[in-house]
């Protein structure tokens, strides 16, 4: 039986620790070599020492026990490069043990790299007594890995969860600016059904939250009020003939989401009901997009304050998962619009 001071090695990696805590039936916390304290199954360690064995009387040795290496039912995935993957999207992942019923066993919890960047990040648990952290290493583009794991009975009880993150491409001329996300997961969200959808990186139902969707937002921060003032003295300046409000070709649709360039008159009409407008725009434009074989859209919404853009989002990635979305070109549409792909 494991305690609090022995000493133990980690059986599927190297190093070891010292138990510092309990965290379920058959979870305890280790603190490594490197001094960061995490979660680890019972069945994945091995003991060596015992403070209690270091007495001065003689005691029978300890009889050694055959471990059977178990094999993780998730494993890191290797990095590979893909076409079109060249937007930051990052995300963080809650899978549970049963897809049916999230509450049944374990959920792990997984950092998705689903971009070409590579990935540099630390995840921590923030709590009242201070930080600690969990996990760091480095992920390569296209890649999961996989963080920690908790059980029903620790749901109570989650921390605040953070991520610092620093992301590249080998061959780039500019600085990418680092990421800090928090997050704060209301434990009730474990118990509705709909917090987990299919995810296409596990193959199964999982809880995504996004960590990179407030990437823009914060470049957008960053602009001078001169900046500001000069990019809407431009688009002022710019006459309504130079860009029509929908292109369509062979190649690309592009759809003007704006309620104005929908319909004549939007006078008397709540905020609610413009919405539903130009969602249904959104699905009329993709079912005909499909059925025209045009290889993309793009749809105009703005930068606004990111509803309309949010809600196409989650739109586009319940009805049409299947398809390719990222951030549309930023010289062409700023940071106001998004690509689906739909054929190469």
């Amino acid at each position: 039986m494991i305690k609090i001071g022995d000493k133990v090695k980690f059986l599927n990696d190297v190093g070891g620790g010292v138990v510092t805590g309990f965290a379920g039936k058959d979870k305890v916390y280790v603190e490594n070599y490197d001094g960061f304290e995490i979660p680890c199954l019972v069945s994945q360690l091995v003991f060596i020492d015992s403070p209690g064995m270091n007495k001065t009387e003689k005691t029978e040795p300890r009889p050694t026990q055959s471990v059977r290496k178990a094999e993780p039912e998730f494993r890191e995935t290797p990095g590979t490069w893909l076409k079109g993957k060249d937007a930051a999207q990052f995300y963080f992942c809650f899978v549970p043990a049963d897809s049916g019923n999230p509450l049944a066993g374990d959920v792990t919890l997984f950092l998705v790299n689903d971009s070409n960047f590579t990935l540099m990040f630390r995840f921590v648990y923030i709590k009242p007594t201070g930080i600690n952290t969990i996990k760091t290493g480095t992920l390569q583009p296209n890649s999961k890995v996989m963080l920690s794991s908790f059980g029903q009975s620790l749901l109570s009880e989650l921390p605040e969860f953070g991520f610092q993150l620093i992301y590249f491409l080998s061959n780039e001329d500019d600085w990418q600016a680092p990421i800090v996300k928090r997050f704060k997961v209301n434990p009730l969200k474990f118990y509705k059904e709909t917090s987990f959808q299919f995810s296409q990186f596990f193959g199964q139902n999982a809880m995504t939250l996004h960590i990179s969707q407030n990437i823009q937002a914060a470049a957008i921060d960053k602009l001078t009020e001169e900046d500001f003032q000069k990019v809407v003295q431009e688009k002022m300046d710019k006459p309504v003939e130079e860009k029509p409000a929908r292109l369509r070709t062979s190649e690309v649709v592009e759809v003007d989401l704006h309620i104005n360039e929908l319909i004549d008159n939007s006078a008397g009409l709540s905020n609610g009901e413009i919405l539903e407008i130009q969602k249904d725009r959104v699905e009329s434009e993709m079912k005909a997009a499909i059925q025209s074989r045009i290889k993309k859209i793009v749809f105009i919404h703005g930068v606004g304050q990111g509803v309309l853009k949010q809600e196409v989002l989650k739109l586009l990635k319940t009805k049409y998962a299947k398809y390719y979305t990222q951030d549309a070109s930023f010289r062409e549409y700023g940071y106001g619009a998004t690509m689906v792909i739909l054929r190469k």
